[in-house]
């Protein structure tokens, strides 16, 4: 049996207070300031790699050891994947703060600013501890109350009054918005923290801007009133060591736009490469005062910044801007917005943080990109204090889209676990090293391989409107759009921003390599054709590519796309025909890896590989129909009935499909992945009738003997479905990756069962998951890529786990049609799209 709900409450069990704080939503992930988890699991590293597994890769292990040592010792570089200093586990992360493709600034649930990720695709994992919001109480012109908030106690900045009591808040998220509730001991208030990010479906404008803000709302339960002020405080820097190279200077500011005003301060981070400049403001309203602090060194006591708050609950304003600093020096600036809150009563107040990074290289530094938030608000590095206006003033239009968006989950049949795990896995769209910028006036996506004989156009209309898209596999794997991962993660992407995966899926099909031919009948060879991002295992890349396109269309009915992309479906499948070794319709794997599992090599037809053909050459009909083309349509119906009979005899085995055809002893294992063929058809409105690969009973069967085996049999059926089961009811432990837990693909296993109507099923497997990554791991907003049973854990902050999205999919299919209806578009589960 998997974990009752109460281990939700495991995580509030030393949280001491009766108060729930202001308007915080019941709906999401919560846990007490003072939890502390008990499990405290290590990265995967080489030397985690059996003896056993290293023999088989001893040449692969040698060239990556080379690798790594030029990468680190000669170049001094960041390897992309550094398999000897894995990220060590911080059980401190909260909701990211900023829209998408602009960069990041993490706020953990403790509330301190702990994951920066300005640059794109590089993170500082750093704690700035001068990064705090303090709270100032007076009755009567005189403090009663002062106290920064955080449960922290630093070595320096001792002045501070440190250590709050952590059994007197709790933090609550339901991305992209979060709350923190803070209950004042022997105060008799309550103050919440609402952080806000503009990331709302089908909105391409303000999803992108890299702005938050921070509504603090103040309960005072007394019988006499209070002057409240809330000081916030930041380092100009993210922790890294350019915070002391020098240069760096802030200054206040003013802005009133259309009838509103802002004030704060902005702090200048000129850096040689990608410089940038953060903004702390505050929205002017009656009876609220502001007033600040340019500048102020964030070391020693810092007594003189405290005792000016504390003396009169304001800060003294200087007019000017602050020195350059010094090389070794760091600066800060500070913030105060002071407001009566009457007895018995509420007041609140609005602050917002944004950072202004327009012109971004990598680290080539071949290249400038123009950030997609320039268009709106210009790239001259100077919009700071107008995105800081323009988050003060529309975030209320936020937030009532994003209630809206939220709001088609009250069904009560669905567990909350669900509904947070939809929400907030959502942060890795924003959060994942993710760039989105302008498509350059002389740019051409195709690399000049556009041709007249089915190449895709050089500035696809899409791209030239929405821009450019790209996330990275993992924080720990910098690489960007790796497109096996994708195959499951794009789910979140074409539901909610389908022109961004539009937009993605021109610029991966503009990476086909079209081969020249010497025949005058055929100027373009269509055989060889191939992906050529992540090619170590193109083969299933290109299938992949094939479904999205289809799905893609389906979901959006966008007919200029299925036109453009029409041709390299046709390229892709031709180069992939030459693997029907035995001309039986099914692709053989030609010694790759399935599904990358690392050892797991076969020889013969698979059930992932071959799976994913079949489906393959199931929408392939599919969109010669809608091409009116039946010739290809004949064509790809003839091997999809000798492929799904191929498939059938040397596969099933009764109860499942076995992982491949070799015929040796592994050949058997139970793979969870099997029917993700089906899954890509389903999703696509496919899967039976004429466009049918496999047969549904087997289908259910096999899901049935995953359930059973991989997810029932795995410890104690509580953390999902491990990849690889042996037949007999152990762990397939043949390779590094066989008895490991991919939670991306359980949550696409999840949406398969419910497709087929196995709800039940469905929600338990994917409940695994999520208890064990959010609730007893540790790992909030940076869910890793596999766990096993035991001790270890691999890659946090990974894509695939957006497939969760997926399963809302399916469910949506279900309530619409009552099941998946072949050819009739699906209303994604996200508010209409904006115009």
């Amino acid at each position: 049996m998997l974990r009752s709900p109460a281990s939700t409450a495991e995580l509030m069990s030393r949280y001491v207070s009766a108060e729930r704080g202001y308007r915080v939503p019941r709906e999401g992930w919560r846990i007490c300031l003072a939890h502390e988890f008990k499990e405290k699991r290590k990265p995967f590293q080489a030397r985690d790699v059996s003896l056993s597994n290293v023999k088989k890769h001893i040449g692969l292990g040698v060239r990556y050891l080379k690798w790594w040592y030029r990468k680190t010792q000669v170049e001094k570089k960041a390897p992309f994947i550094d398999m000897f200093r894995a990220l060590p586990l911080r059980q401190i992360y909260g909701a990211p703060l900023g829209g998408i493709g602009g960069g990041t600034i993490t706020r953990g649930w403790r509330g301190e600013f702990c994951r920066w990720q300005l640059n794109p695709g590089m993170y500082h994992y750093e704690t700035v501890i001068a990064n705090q919001f303090t709270v100032c109480l007076r009755r009567g012109h005189q403090t009663v109350y002062q106290q920064v908030l955080s449960v922290e106690r630093p070595s320096t900045l001792q002045g501070w009054n440190w250590g709050y009591c952590g059994e007197y808040a709790f933090y609550h998220a339901l991305y992209p918005r979060a709350w923190t509730v803070y209950h004042l001991p022997g105060q008799n208030v309550t103050l919440t923290c609402r952080q806000v990010s503009p990331v709302i479906p089908h909105d391409y404008k303000d999803s992108c801007l890299p702005v938050a803000v921070l509504i603090w709302d103040i309960e005072n339960k007394n019988d006499y009133p209070l002057d409240v002020s809330i000081m916030f405080t930041m380092t100009n820097g993210s922790g890294h060591k350019d915070d002391k190279s020098g240069g760096h200077w802030n200054e206040p500011f003013h802005l009133e736009k259309q009838g509103e005003s802002v004030s704060g301060v902005l702090l200048h981070h000129c850096t040689p490469i990608n410089p940038y400049t953060l903004c702390i403001a505050a929205r002017e309203q009656p009876d609220r005062e502001i007033s600040y602090q340019t500048a102020f060194l964030p070391k020693g006591t810092c007594e003189t910044l405290w005792s000016d708050l504390i003396s009169d609950g304001r800060l003294d304003s200087p007019t000017g801007s602050s020195p350059p600093t010094q090389k070794g020096e760091k600066v800060a600036a500070a913030l105060a917005v002071s407001c009566l809150v009457p007895a018995q009563g509420h007041n609140s107040m609005e602050f917002s943080l944004a950072w202004d990074m327009p012109r971004i290289t990598f680290g080539s530094r071949e290249r400038a990109h123009i950030r997609r938030y320039t268009r709106f608000f210009g790239s001259q590095g100077d919009s700071a204090s107008s995105l800081c206006h323009y988050g003060l003033t529309h975030y209320q239009d936020w937030e009532t889209r994003i209630e809206a968006w939220h709001r088609f989950l009250s069904h009560s049949s669905l567990p909350s676990w669900y509904k947070s795990a939809l929400f907030n896995e959502l942060y890795f769209l924003v959060d994942g090293g993710t760039v989105w910028v302008e498509l350059a006036e002389d740019a051409d996506i195709t690399g000049s391989q556009s041709c007249e004989y089915g190449g895709l156009p050089a500035q696809p209309s899409v791209i030239k409107e929405y821009g450019r898209f790209a996330y990275l596999e993992g924080q720990e794997y910098r690489m960007y759009n790796t497109y096996d991962v994708h195959f499951y993660a794009s789910f979140a992407l074409i539901m909610l921003w389908p022109k961004l995966a539009l937009s993605l899926q021109y610029d991966i099909g503009s990476t086909v390599n079209w081969m020249p031919s010497l025949s005058d009948d055929e100027p373009w060879l269509r055989v060889n054709a191939y992906l050529i991002h992540d090619t170590a295992n193109w083969k299933d890349l290109n299938l992949k590519f094939v479904l999205h396109v289809y799905r893609d269309f389906y979901l959006t009915q966008d007919k200029q796309y299925l036109e453009d992309m029409w041709p390299i479906c046709q390229v892709v499948m031709d180069s992939e025909m030459k693997f029907d070794r035995d001309g039986d319709g099914l692709i053989e794997n030609s010694g790759f890896a399935d599904q990358t599992y690392d050892g797991w090599t076969v020889t013969g037809p698979s059930a992932y590989c071959g799976g994913l053909w079949l489906a393959s050459v199931c929408v392939m009909c599919k969109m010669a129909r809608l091409m009116d083309n039946n010739s290809v349509y004949h064509r790809y119906k003839d091997i999809l009935d000798r492929g799904s009979a191929a498939f059938d005899s040397l596969l099933w085995n009764g109860q499942y499909y076995n992982y491949d055809s070799s015929g040796r002893e592994l050949s058997s294992s139970v793979m969870s992945d099997q029917c993700a063929g089906q899954w890509l058809l389903r999703a696509s409105g496919l899967g039976e009738g004429e466009y049918q690969a496999f047969p549904v009973d087997k289908v259910r069967r096999a899901l049935k003997s995953v359930f059973e085996l991989n997810v029932q049999g795995f410890a104690r059926g509580q953390m999902g479905a491990v990849n690889g089961m042996r037949p007999e009811g152990v762990p397939d432990r043949s390779s590094v990756q066989s008895d490991e837990v991919w939670v991306g693909v359980v949550y696409g296993l999840a949406a398969t069962m419910i497709h087929e109507g196995m709800l039940e099923e469905g929600f338990r497997t994917a409940e695994g998951c999520y208890r064990t990554v959010w609730e007893q791991l540790g790992m909030a907003f940076q869910t890793p890529e596999a766990y096993c049973e035991k001790g270890i854990f691999r890659s946090l902050a990974y894509m695939r786990p957006l497939s969760i999205w997926a399963m809302q999919l399916a469910l949506d299919s279900r309530r619409c049609n009552g099941s998946v209806t072949e050819g009739e578009p699906v209303e994604a589960a996200s508010p209409p799209e904006a115009h």
